[in-house]
């Protein structure tokens, strides 16, 4: 007998609803809200490089030398300071081995914390943070990169902030985001890490993340942050798409039997891209994927020249 209209009918849409969502294949429906989670990430990622610790407020870094470091927005200064955001002399950075102390001249008008202060001692610190140093504007702490010590200075009225119009981004893709395994590595394993000052030193490497991308099997070292896999890649979207220092991703560390997941449409620039007051690692060889990964941030700003 023929089936009767109703009944084709049916058996036809399943047909074609199984046909549009093969086993394993994410339905419209979790693709759609997938793309919002993605939207709501790139906004909270955007607030943060907008934030007073963020980077696109950074306007200065200054590598202290052995003694005195005048400071000051006079251009005959050691360390100069933008003009109109501070005294001409505002005083002096002393550096004697690890310890550096301010100095600051009564009409420079610095505080920490709230109070004006006329001396203090930055670095060493005991405090979990930095001593921040404010005037108007202007922010400052000390950093160490081996064994430079330098003067890291914020403008929260900086034009980089002010100009901050988004980054763009490769289309959302799904497919981007893959599961992966952990090879775990011998607890003394460290990998070669170099920054862009040309510094190279040992990280501690606790292990590979191992996964198929694009049809390849791919393999990335990874560093620990807090709770994160911390991944330093490049691939052969770098320096064409993407910035040509590589980009970084941050991968949830797995709790018991849960699965890895590497998610590259959250694939971001490092610091760099956005100021050249940053310190940033490079990718180490074994980090550099020969496949093309269209996912996350693109290029921005200098380097979309």
């Amino acid at each position: 007998a023929a089936m009767k209209p109703s009944i084709f009918f049916l058996t036809m849409v399943v047909v074609s609803i199984l046909a549009c969502n093969a086993p394993g294949q994410p339905s419209v429906a979790e693709k759609k809200e997938y793309e919002a989670e993605i939207k709501t990430w790139y906004a909270s990622r955007e607030a943060t490089l907008k934030a007073p610790n963020g980077w696109l407020n950074l306007v200065g870094l200054f590598w202290l030398n052995p003694g005195s470091n005048s400071f000051g927005s006079d251009s005959a200064k050691q360390l100069v300071f933008p003009a109109g955001k501070i005294v001409s002399d505002a005083g002096y950075f002393e550096l004697r081995g690890d310890t550096v102390r301010l100095l600051a001249r009564p009409e420079a008008a610095v505080t920490i914390q709230g109070q004006l202060v006329r001396e203090a001692v930055l670095y060493p610190t005991i405090t979990p943070s930095p001593v921040q140093v404010q005037c108007g504007s202007l922010r400052w702490t000390i950093i160490q990169r081996d064994s430079l010590l330098g003067v890291r200075l914020r403008d929260l009225d900086s034009k980089l902030l002010t100009n901050f119009r988004g980054i763009d981004h490769f289309p959302i893709d799904i497919n981007y985001r893959v599961k992966a395994r952990f090879e775990k590595a011998d607890s003394q394993r460290s990998i070669a890490i170099t920054n862009v000052l040309g510094q190279t030193k040992p990280e501690k490497s606790p292990g590979t993340l191992v996964f198929t991308l694009n049809g390849k099997e791919c393999r990335l070292d990874v560093l620990v942050e807090k709770d994160d896999y911390f991944l330093i890649f490049a691939d052969a979207t770098t320096g064409q798409d993407s910035y040509a220092g590589g980009r970084f991703l941050y991968v949830k560390k797995a709790v018991g039997d849960e699965q890895l997941v590497v998610d590259f449409n959250k694939a971001i620039n490092p610091p760099c891209v956005f100021t050249p007051y940053a310190t940033c690692p490079l990718p180490p060889v074994q980090n550099r994927l020969p496949i093309s990964v269209q996912a996350g941030e693109k290029k921005y700003g200098h380097d979309q020249q």
